[in-house]
């Protein structure tokens, strides 16, 4: 069984990376014995249905990498060194993380996941099973985009809950999109400008790395000057999904659908038409 599915463009190539590291369902059997969690849990811990959102993006020139392993074997938006000490404790770089590292020990809701501590061998063997051939395709694929258009933007594809919560337990009501680029520092300003421009047309609100700047990927594989640019993009669940049911709602589905199939022609189209990014 594979979990890292890869979608060739379907039309004249972009330099264009959708990624989808958080819409997985699938846990391995041999996963499945350490995990304390039900089939609504993944689902609910999933990026909700991102992988179909998307998935009209390869028709207009660009590749989509989506990964089927749910998070709650492996993170792929944190870093491999990312490891909670109470989740792997013999492990020789652990430290504190609360609950969710590279590996989680509890759910988003706070519940337990882990049945109990892994050791450093089932450990590294989930990175290396299920991480690892995720980032290396990741890698590889971005660099071929590279080679042949002289520069890549990948759009790291994420959902967040409509609401997030003060200190205090207080419902805060988060935008419609927050894309994250650590502080305009992962991508060239006309990327993040089309993007923000784009959304904004569409009628939606936009607030920049809040809360969501941009996890380990978007970090670690941004660097513009060397014509690698990288946004983070959170979508706001309510404008597609019910949350209390966790069911699409089919037409404000479509509708978003539309808004992303337009961000990569916009996308594809500025990268290959004539705007010159700084690379060095």
């Amino acid at each position: 069984m594979t979990f890292v599915e890869l979608t060739q463009p379907l039309a004249e190539p972009r330099p264009v990376l959708v990624e989808v590291p958080h819409s997985g369902l699938q846990i391995p059997t041999e996963i499945e014995r350490e995990l304390d969690t039900s089939p609504l849990a993944v689902l609910r811990d999933s990026d909700l249905y991102v992988d179909q959102l998307y998935a009209r993006a390869p028709s207009f020139g660009a590749t989509l990498l989506v990964s089927r392993v749910s998070r709650y074997v492996v993170d792929l938006n944190r870093g491999p060194d990312d490891v909670d000490s109470a989740a792997v404790p013999r492990h020789p770089n652990a430290r504190h993380i609360p609950a969710r590292g590279v590996v989680w020990r509890a759910r988003t809701d706070g519940t337990p996941l882990l049945r109990a501590p892994l050791t450093v061998d089932q450990f590294s063997q989930r990175l290396e099973r299920y991480y690892e051939p995720y980032h290396r395709t990741l890698r590889d694929v971005a660099s071929r985009i590279q080679e042949r258009h002289g520069h890549v933007v990948v759009l790291a594809a994420h959902s967040m809950p409509s609401e997030g919560r003060r200190l205090g337990g207080q419902p805060v009501p988060r935008a419609d999109v927050v894309p994250g680029t650590h502080g305009r520092s992962t991508a060239d300003g006309r990327i993040i400008d089309l993007i923000d421009a784009h959304f904004r047309e569409a009628g939606l609100s936009v607030k920049h790395d809040d809360p969501y700047r941009g996890g380990w990927t978007t970090r670690n594989y941004g660097a513009p000057r060397r014509g690698r640019h990288v946004v983070q993009i959170e979508l706001n669940r309510a404008l597609y999904v019910d949350e209390r049911s966790s069911e699409i709602k089919k037409d404000d589905f479509a509708l978003l659908q539309t808004v992303l199939d337009q961000l990569i022609v916009k996308l594809g189209e500025m990268m290959s038409k004539g705007a010159q990014f700084a690379t060095g």
